[in-house]
Order: C-alpha cells, then sequence, then structure tokens
C-alpha cells in the first residue's frame, strides 16, 4: 500500500512530457560550439580524410579576376591561407612562373594533400601548418615580405606581419543570402548569425558586404574592390538548380582607414547582381548556368546524404553484434542522441553478458535504448521478457533494424519495442498494457545528461517497475543506471530518486573501493575489471531499490 506522502507526492506532480534532446529551436547547445571550436582541426582532418583532393574544384578564377595583382615584372609571394588541397596553389604557380606560394592549413591532412600532389615543387611552394589564429605566421615568413595574400577566413591580425605596406588582400568567401545558408536555416545548425556548422561538423560563415568591409577597415586595410558573385549551379542528374551566392574584394593595407571605396572601385566581370553595385561598362555578363561542381560539393548542397551511417562490430561474450549507427561525421548536428552508441551501454551490455544471472528469468525494461540497444540484445538472451524503449521514432526505426538483424528466434520472439517518452501518459499506459506486473529490472544507460529530464526519468521508472518486494537484496525489482556524470550531479539525482520512492543500494565507478567482490555490483566484475569494455574511468554505475 503506498504511503500518504507518496501520494501527496502524486497528486503535486502533473505528468511530464519531456524528449531529451533540444527542441527544433534551439540552434546549436553551447557545449556544441565550445566543441566544435576545440575540435576545429579535428573536424577538418577528418574532413580531408573523406573527400581528399575531389571535393572544391581548382580555382581556375584566379587569372581571370586577379590578373593584375599576380602579374607584372619581378617575382610576387603570394600567401594562400587555408589553402585545403592546394585548389588555388597550383592553377598560381602554373599560369604564373614567377611566382612563389606560401600556403598554409591549421589542418595537417590537408597540408599533406599539397606535398603528395604531382605538381609540388620546393622551389615555388612552401607548404605548412598553422594555425592562425594562435600560431605566429612569423616563424615561416619573414616579416613584410609577402605581395598577396589570398584568404577565406578572415586571421587579419597575423596577416599584417608579413604584408608588405601597399600588398593586398584576394577575399573570396560565401555570401549572406547563399542557398546553402537557406538550408541551414531548416535544421538546428546555427552557432551565431551567419555562422553555422556542417553536418560533418566543419562550420560556414557567410558575409555580408557591410560586415566585411567594417572587419577589414577596423584593422587598417582599406577596399579596393567589393561585389557579390551570383551564380546558379545545375545539377541535371537530380534536375536540381541553385542560387550560389559569393562575395568578391580587394583590400590593399595602407596607413589610411578613412578609404571608402565609390562604384567605380568596386568589382569588375560578374560581380553585379546587388542592386548598389553597378558594373563597368566593359564588364563581361553572368552566365546563365554553371554546371554541377565537385561530387562532395553536390552532396553538400543538395543534400545527397550516401552514407549517413556505419557499422559498429561488438564481441561480448561470445556474443558478435553488429549495429549500425550514425556515421561520427552526422552525430554533431543530429537532434537525438539515440542515433550513436555511448560508452555506458557497452559497459553494460559487457556486464550483462558475463553477469547473466542479473536479468535472467525476469521481466527487464530498457529506458533509452537508443538505435544500437545492445543492452537488450544481450539480456534478451536470459530474461523472460525484454522491452526496449525510446523516445525518438528515428532511432526506434533503426533500433529496429539492428535487432531484427542480429536476433534469431527465440530470442526475437522476445524482444519487443516500444516508444516511450518520459511522463507520456499513453506511452506510459501502453507498456503497463503488455505487462500489469511490472518490471523486475529496468536498466539506463547514459539517460541522465539533461537535468530537465532526471525527475520524469524516476517517475516513469516508478510506474514501471514491479512492486514486489523480496528478501534478498540482489532478487527485489531494481533501476540500474549506467552513465558518466555529465550536467546533473550525483545528490541531484538521489535526490529525485527519493521523491519517488528509490533507494540507493549499492553504487560503482572504476578506481573507488566500491570494486570489492563483496559489494553487489562489484561481485559483476572480473580480476581484469573489465579494462576493453571502460573506454573512460569516468563511468558510474547506480543499483537503486524501492523502499
Amino acid at each position: 500500500m503506498e504511503s500518504n506522502t507518496e501520494n501527496n507526492v502524486k497528486q503535486q506532480q502533473p505528468a511530464q512530457r519531456i524528449q531529451i534532446y533540444p527542441p527544433t529551436t534551439t540552434g546549436v547547445s553551447p557545449f556544441w560550439i565550445a566543441k566544435y571550436e576545440r575540435d576545429a582541426k579535428k573536424y577538418w582532418d577528418q574532413f580531408y580524410r573523406r573527400h581528399q583532393d575531389k571535393f572544391f574544384k581548382d580555382r581556375h578564377y584566379l587569372d581571370k579576376e586577379w590578373d593584375q595583382y599576380f602579374s607584372g615584372s619581378g617575382r610576387k609571394l603570394i600567401l594562400e591561407v587555408g589553402c585545403g588541397a592546394g585548389n588555388a596553389v597550383f592553377p598560381l604557380i602554373a599560369t604564373y612562373p614567377d611566382v612563389f606560394v606560401y600556403a598554409c592549413d591549421f589542418s595537417q591532412r590537408a597540408v599533406n594533400l599539397v606535398k603528395a600532389h604531382k605538381e609540388f615543387n620546393e622551389t615555388r611552394v612552401s607548404a605548412f601548418v598553422c594555425d592562425l589564429t594562435s600560431d605566429d605566421l612569423g616563424k615561416h615568413i619573414s616579416p613584410a615580405s609577402v605581395d598577396v595574400v589570398t584568404m577565406m577566413p578572415l586571421v587579419l591580425q597575423n596577416i599584417k606581419k608579413v604584408l608588405k605596406p601597399n600588398g593586398y588582400v584576394l577575399f573570396r568567401d560565401y555570401a549572406v543570402g547563399d542557398l546553402a545558408q537557406e538550408r541551414f536555416s531548416t535544421k538546428d545548425q546555427q552557432i551565431s548569425e551567419n555562422f553555422h556548422v556542417r553536418g560533418d561538423g566543419t562550420r560556414a560563415f557567410y558575409f555580408s558586404n557591410e560586415f566585411l568591409t567594417s572587419l577589414f577597415k577596423e584593422q587598417g586595410l582599406d577596399a579596393e574592390e567589393l561585389g557579390l558573385c551570383c551564380k546558379q549551379v545545375e545539377n541535371r542528374a537530380r534536375e536540381l538548380v541553385m542560387n550560389r551566392r559569393w562575395v568578391q574584394a580587394v583590400f590593399r593595407y595602407s596607413d589610411s582607414v578613412n578609404y571608402s571605396p565609390s562604384s567605380e572601385a568596386l568589382s569588375k566581370s560578374d560581380l553585379c547582381c546587388q542592386e548598389n553595385i553597378k558594373p563597368k561598362a566593359d564588364a563581361e555578363p553572368i552566365k546563365d548556368f554553371v554546371v554541377d561542381m565537385s561530387e562532395g560539393m553536390a552532396v553538400e548542397m543538395f543534400g545527397a546524404l550516401t552514407n549517413d551511417t556505419e557499422v559498429i562490430e561488438i564481441e561480448l561474450g561470445g556474443c558478435d553484434i553488429k549495429i549500425k549507427v550514425l556515421s561520427k561525421e552526422y552525430q554533431h548536428t543530429c537532434k537525438s542522441t539515440g542515433l550513436m552508441l555511448w560508452e555506458s551501454a557497452r559497459l553494460m551490455a559487457a556486464i550483462l553478458a558475463r553477469n547473466p544471472s542479473i536479468v535472467a528469468g525476469k521481466r527487464v525494461l530498457e529506458l533509452g535504448s537508443g538505435c544500437g540497444g545492445i543492452c537488450s540484445m544481450v539480456a534478451v538472451r536470459s530474461a523472460s521478457i525484454m522491452v526496449a524503449t525510446d523516445g525518438d521514432r528515428t532511432a526506434l526505426e533503426l533500433l529496429n533494424q539492428n535487432i531484427i538483424s542480429n536476433l534469431r528466434p527465440p530470442f526475437l520472439t522476445k524482444l519487443f519495442i516500444k516508444k516511450l517518452e518520459w511522463g507520456n501518459r499513453d506511452d506510459i499506459d501502453a507498456i503497463k498494457a503488455m505487462n500489469n506486473e511490472g518490471f523486475e529490472v529496468i536498466i539506463g544507460t547514459d539517460v541522465t545528461y539533461i537535468p530537465d529530464a532526471i525527475l520524469p526519468l524516476f517517475s516513469t521508472a516508478r510506474e514501471l517497475i514491479s512492486s514486489n518486494k523480496s528478501a534478498e537484496k540482489d532478487q527485489a525489482p531494481a533501476l540500474i543506471l549506467c552513465h558518466i556524470f555529465r550536467r546533473v550531479d550525483e545528490p541531484s539525482l538521489l535526490s529525485a530518486a527519493s521523491r519517488y520512492g528509490f533507494r540507493l543500494v549499492d553504487k560503482w565507478a572504476k578506481g573507488s573501493p566500491n570494486n570489492e567482490s563483496q559489494s553487489l555490483i562489484g561481485s559483476w566484475f572480473p580480476e581484469n575489471n573489465f579494462e576493453e569494455h571502460i573506454p573512460t574511468s569516468a563511468l558510474n554505475i547506480m543499483y537503486f531499490q524501492l523502499d
């Protein structure tokens, strides 16, 4: 019989519905913003590992647009900032025999691609790794020696150290209103205004003329040419057409910062699609279409993702499991955390494989199974019934595929997949209808990282756990949570658990005194302490029972 206190708590707490991933209007969370910044080099290394030199096309427009800056008498020193695989470097040295190019990028893999190019020649090109937001460019190039800088990102403080007086910065990058930016607006991929993250973790900024001019002017660089390039890109195979927009500009390093470009100083050629910019009389017309780009660019711009999943192979006590999860390069902008495999699931699945008695003959429920469901697939081999749940339908669809590809009868007939948003009355009632007696073991791996989800988590577990208390501690109904403490600390978890009638019976953390074999959880581990299944020492296990 429930106590009056427990009844009062239920009356005071209305049923809550919660999703453990951000709503569609949140944009990129502060955690991921910091991670994209911190791991920017890693994401670009992964980008070049996948695409090699096949993503960006060689920039053969350089001589057409900026010939006067590269040609002329005498040797010209050129700095290519963010050189990538050398798509501007090699057209330059092929067209202008007197130029020497310094090529830098903060991706080691990109620089390696430049050096491996068949046209690479150390007498014409110096390629080196350099993060111009933190590294000193002067260590690689003599001060005040460079005639021209071609660049994509803005790293002006560093560039000014090596740029000659009256030297030039040639700039070309994405403009505000580009169709790629419009596609980002329909997803949670905005970091800040005009700043977005792609699915692979690399980032893109979209410039306006006003922002660009102001930024350069603050650093003493005057705009000599400035305009907007508009072209249509057609993918005939997919019957898609889209508008591409670039800012193209030339800035000169001088002592004056009061220069304001007149209409006569603005860009020539096809930089004429902005209403307040008039082309010169001899300007060439805009081409109607530029047919396709590289295959990789079409994938990015048209959304034709061909391989957004990857297969993970796991060996657990003689049980080989192969599961599909969202590829790592697409996980960073995915709203559902259930489309990836977490460290805690690996550990808990390994424990269940070695200790089938934990679930043997019992009714078992997994909260937040995600698409992998490896704990459920291991537990069903000993359990009387196994129910794997998640609140995200995409994760459930992939979970269903993984279970069908890994299990056969009789295990397949004992494992059920159900949608469960914590606190959702309809979802809870549907699961109760399957099993009126409640579940004897409830498992959750890495389901404690969203503060607002903790109370609904314990509330839902309380409704679904069996109320049949056994005299034996290791046989009484239990809620087992395996996780890394992130945004929710242990006292907060214990407070929420107590609120819904759960008592902490045992806990474990790698290296803690509780690892001794006489403790309940400690007895699950062999002498080698499961080292191969514990990728991080931050993992914890908490074992709850009803008061």
